[in-house]
C-alpha cells in the first residue's frame, strides 16, 4: 500500500442523496490525508436491449472490479429499497465472485452509507445488507462511535452502523450532523488504511 490510502467511495444514487453522502465521505478522506476514488454504478433494466453510455453524462465514472481491487479501503453507499440496498449496486458486487476467490478485499477496511425519503424507512437494514457481501469478502467492517457527540445530537439520519441521510419527500440537504457523520467515515476508513491491513 502506498503511504496516501486510496479509499473507493463507491455508491449509487437517483435522487442525488446519497451522491451527496458519497461527497461528503470523500470530503473525510481528504481531510484524513487519503485520496478518494469516487466511482458510481449503471443502472439495471428489466429489458436486456437497453444499453447505457460506457460513462454517464455527469458524476463519478462508472466502477470496474479493477477499481475494487486496488482500493486499500471502501465507503459503499446506496439509497435504501423496501430495506436493502438498490439493485444496481448489488448486481455490481455480485460481479465480484472473482475477487473472493482470489481473496483480493481480505482484511482491508470498509463502512457503508445510505440515505431514505422516509425517517424510518429502513435505514438500519440496509446498511447491514450491505455489510453482508463484505464480511463475505473479508473486509474489516468499520462503524461510527459515539465519542464525537454527533450520533446522540443529530435529529435527522446518522447510525453506528455507519452514516445515513433522511432526505424527505421534497430531497432536502444532508443536516450538518449527517454531514460530519460521513466525514467521519472517510476519516476513520482512511486512519485505518494506513496502518496497514494484519500480516
Amino acid at each position: 500500500m502506498s503511504t496516501t490510502p486510496v479509499v473507493l467511495v463507491l455508491y449509487y444514487s437517483e435522487s442525488g442523496s446519497t451522491a451527496a453522502l458519497a461527497k461528503h465521505v470523500a470530503r473525510g478522506v481528504a481531510l484524513a490525508g487519503g485520496e478518494a476514488k469516487m466511482r458510481t454504478v449503471p443502472p439495471v433494466a428489466p429489458a436486456t436491449e437497453v444499453t447505457l453510455p460506457p460513462e454517464p453524462p455527469e458524476g463519478a465514472p462508472y466502477a470496474s472490479l479493477e477499481d475494487l481491487a486496488h482500493c486499500d479501503a471502501l465507503a459503499l453507499g446506496s439509497p435504501t429499497r423496501f430495506g436493502n440496498m438498490a439493485a444496481p449496486l448489488k448486481y455490481f458486487l455480485d460481479q465480484s465472485s472473482g475477487l473472493w476467490m482470489q481473496g483480493a478485499l481480505r482484511d482491508k477496511p470498509a463502512g457503508v452509507f445510505t440515505s431514505t425519503a422516509s425517517l424510518h424507512g429502513g435505514q438500519e437494514s440496509t446498511l447491514l445488507s450491505m455489510m453482508l457481501p463484505l464480511f463475505h469478502h473479508g473486509m474489516v467492517l468499520l462503524g461510527l462511535s459515539y465519542e464525537s457527540g454527533k450520533l446522540v445530537s443529530t435529529t435527522g439520519g446518522g447510525t453506528p452502523y455507519g452514516p445515513s441521510h433522511h432526505a424527505g419527500a421534497g430531497g432536502q440537504a444532508l443536516s450538518e450532523a449527517e454531514s460530519a457523520l460521513a466525514q467521519e467515515l472517510g476519516q476513520r476508513l482512511t486512519t485505518f488504511a494506513r496502518h496497514g491491513r494484519p500480516s
